[in-house]
Order: structure tokens, then sequence, then C-alpha cells
């Protein structure tokens, strides 16, 4: 990873001991809420590698729970992330795991918010950064650095050229682009980092798109709270 400014070595303003462990971990937690479209009503979290084994005693538990209920890294009720998580309603389940080849901090959130399900695997690179690396049955590769979009939508002739062109209507410079697709013709989705943040109306362009199913935006630049 290309050295970006002092805070990728010594990581972000934070509740906890560790950035990978703790300010990673909240990072990860937010991304998936993100990904799930509001606070899941049942969280089921696998740790695998040195998570799994540390998690209890770095905080990480705490943290990825805090991180589900939209707070930022250096929001003080991390530490009570357990009793808040039950007011607000959500379940949780934390579990190990063990997976070949996976980063040594990797989780896994399997979220449901009613008839809505998904599936996110990431990992905390260090510094607080994170990788997604996993979306459903999706192999997908975003850090959150910058505004992130995941369009999910059915794989056809032309229908990337019709968000690209929204993007350039909207004056948005795409900084990465990725498509992965279940097989010729059937699901896929699209993750777009940008430089800026799209407005709402380019967002509902991007989800009017004859077969785009949903839209989901990733932005942690701004602070979290309960919403």
């Amino acid at each position: 990873m290309r050295f970006k400014d002092v805070f990728s070595i010594i990581g972000p303003s934070m509740v906890g001991p560790s950035s990978s462990h703790t300010a990673g971990a909240v990072r990860l937690g937010r991304t998936a809420r993100h990904v799930l479209g509001g606070l899941p009503e049942h969280a089921e979290i696998l740790f695998y590698g040195s998570f799994a084994t540390t998690y209890r005693g770095h905080g990480t538990d705490l943290a990825i729970i805090a991180g589900l209920l939209n707070y930022d890294t250096d929001d003080m009720r991390i530490r009570d992330a357990f009793e808040k998580a039950k007011d607000a309603g959500m379940e949780v389940q934390l579990r190990t795991a063990q997976k070949a080849g996976m980063h040594p901090n990797t989780a896994r959130f399997i979220l449901r918010r009613g008839e809505q399900k998904v599936i996110v695997t990431g990992c905390s690179i260090g510094g607080g950064n994170i990788e997604i690396v996993g979306i459903d049955d999706f192999d997908v590769k975003f850090t959150t650095i910058y505004p992130t979009l995941l369009i999910f939508h059915a794989d056809r002739r032309g229908i990337l050229a019709e968000m690209t062109d929204i993007f350039k209507h909207a004056d948005a410079n795409i900084g990465y682009m990725e498509v992965d697709r279940k097989s010729r013709s059937g699901d896929a989705i699209t993750v777009i980092e940008s430089d800026e943040v799209l407005r709402t109306e380019f967002i509902d362009q991007i989800a009017e798109i004859p077969d785009v199913y949903m839209v989901r935006v990733i932005n942690l630049t701004s602070k979290g709270d309960i919403l």
C-alpha cells in the first residue's frame, strides 16, 4: 500500500489499544452496516486469524459492534457497545472460524434486517485502514478511503456506459472501478470509488437505470451516529 499520510502509520483518533484491532474493526462494522442500508436486527460476526484469538482482549468485539451502530473510531460509547446494541434492538452473535488464505485480521458479517440479508467480508490492514474483499457471493476489493458506490445489477451490454455517463454529467471523477459477476448475463456488482461525494439526484439516476437492483453508498468521512 502506498504511503498517503502520517495517519496511515499511527492510525486515526480512536478509543482502544490498537489501530488494527479497534479502529479498523469499527470501520469494518460501519461499512457492513452501510452495505445493509441501516441498523441490523441480527448480526452474526465471524472472527478469523488474529481477530479470533485476541478479539476480547483488544476490544475488537466492542469495536465491531460499535461500527454496526455507526459510531466513529473516537466515540466514547464504544466501551458500552454491547449495552447500546441491546438498547437499539440489535441481536449480536460472535463466533470464531478458520479458513486458509484469510488475512489474519478478518471478520465476516452476516447481517439481517427484515427480509434483507447481506454477507460482508473484510480485513483490517493496519493504521485503522480496511479492505473489503467480499459481498455476498461477489469478490470485491475496496478500502472506503474514498466515497464508494456499490451498484447491484444485471450483467447486460451497455449498463456500465450508462453508469459512467451519469458520473460525467455529475462532474465527478471515478478513481477506481471494479466489476464482478456470478455468470454471463447473470447478477453483477459494480464498485466505484469517486473523488467526490455524489449528490442524491445522481445516485437516484443510477438507481433508475434499467436492470439496476440496488445502490448502496459507503461514505465513512462523516461522523456517524445511530440512524
